[in-house]
């Protein structure tokens, strides 16, 4: 696998995208934002913004399956959301499974903050974090 230093990673949600960022020598990353969708579409001049700033390496896209493995209705979304970073930023893609980021996210907001950190676009951030920080334990080399 090519070497990475700035990875961007993104929790897709057809009206919210997370987004996190992290390095790969450290194999840790960081809450960035989570940018609203306009219409059904992704906020590509947001998105576009963000990656300009940041200049990843690469970008990390989960991909929601259910308990099982098994596609979910939003699965197919999430795919063609990777299909059109690729196509529109000319940077590896990598998908990666999802399964569990949320509620984890909503559980360390919670244990944080009570309910009042229970916010949408923080569990979003945070959910694309954990996506991202688990690839990178999983896809990188020590």
């Amino acid at each position: 696998m090519e070497t990475f230093s700035t990875l961007m990673g993104f929790d897709f949600g057809t009206r919210s995208i997370g987004i996190a960022v992290g390095q790969s020598i450290t194999k840790t990353a960081q809450p960035l934002t989570a940018v609203t969708a306009i219409g059904d579409q992704p906020n590509w001049r947001h998105i576009a913004s963000i990656i300009d700033e940041w200049k990843p390496d690469a970008l990390i896209v989960g991909i929601p399956l259910n308990m099982e493995g098994e596609p979910l209705s939003v699965t197919q979304k999430a795919q063609d959301f990777a299909d059109q970073l690729r196509e529109r930023f000319n940077k590896p893609v990598f998908e990666a499974d999802e399964r569990l980021t949320t509620k984890e996210a909503r559980a360390v907001l919670f244990k944080e903050k009570g309910f009042k950190g229970l916010e949408k676009s923080k569990i979003d951030a945070l959910s694309a974090m954990f996506i991202l920080e688990s690839w990178m334990r999983e896809n990188l080399l020590n």
